[in-house]
C-alpha cells in the first residue's frame, strides 16, 4: 500500500503536468511505452479531452494533498468501426510507488468505470518481460490472448508484446 490514504478520480487538465511528468519517466528509462519522446502537458490535456469526447474513463490515483500518484485510461483499440467496443488499457504509477497498491487501485476502478460504458471487450498490451505489468493485470482478472513477436524496437532491441484481454461481458 501506499504511505498514505489514496482515493481515485477523474482526471482533471490540470492533472497533466503531472501525468506528463509520470509518463517521460517511462519514455525515457523503460518499454513500458514504446514512445520515444515525451507527450508535453499540453500534449496530454488533448488526450484527456480525446478520450474524455470517447465517452471513456480517464483516471488519476491522488494522495490526501491531491498530488497524482499513477493515471488509468481507455482508448480505442483500433480507429475502425467494429472495433467501437474494444478499448486499450493503459496504466502507469509515479516512479517509486510500483508495487504500493496505486497501479491495483487505478485497473479496480477502470474495471469498475468501464462498466458504465458501452466497452465490452478490455485488452492490455504489455512490452515483454513486463512481469510487474502481467502479474498486475492478471490480478485483475485479464487472460493473456496472444503474443506479437518483435512489433517494437527501443533502447537498440526488438521488444515482444504479449496481449492480455478482459471482458466485461460475464
Amino acid at each position: 500500500m501506499t504511505d498514505h490514504p489514496m482515493s481515485i478520480r477523474t482526471a482533471s487538465p490540470t492533472d497533466c503536468p503531472t501525468v506528463a511528468d509520470i509518463y517521460a519517466h517511462y519514455v525515457t528509462t523503460s518499454v513500458a511505452t514504446f514512445d520515444t519522446e515525451a507527450r508535453s502537458a499540453d500534449g496530454w490535456r488533448s488526450k484527456l479531452e480525446a478520450v474524455r469526447s470517447a465517452g471513456r474513463p480517464f483516471l488519476v490515483a491522488v494522495d490526501h494533498d491531491d498530488r497524482v500518484l499513477g493515471f488509468s485510461y481507455l482508448s480505442p483499440f483500433r480507429d475502425r468501426a467494429a472495433y467501437a467496443h474494444t478499448c486499450e488499457h493503459t496504466v502507469y504509477v509515479a516512479p517509486g510507488l510500483e508495487r504500493r497498491g496505486v497501479g491495483s487501485a487505478l485497473v479496480s476502478a477502470m474495471l469498475a468505470a468501464a462498466r458504465d460504458t458501452d466497452v465490452r471487450e478490455i485488452l492490455a498490451l504489455i512490452a515483454l518481460p513486463g512481469e510487474g505489468s502481467l502479474t498486475l493485470h492478471r490480478r485483475h482478472g485479464f487472460v493473456e490472448a496472444g503474443v506479437l513477436r518483435r512489433v517494437g524496437f527501443k533502447f537498440d532491441k526488438w521488444i515482444d508484446v504479449a496481449i492480455l484481454q478482459y471482458s466485461l461481458v460475464r
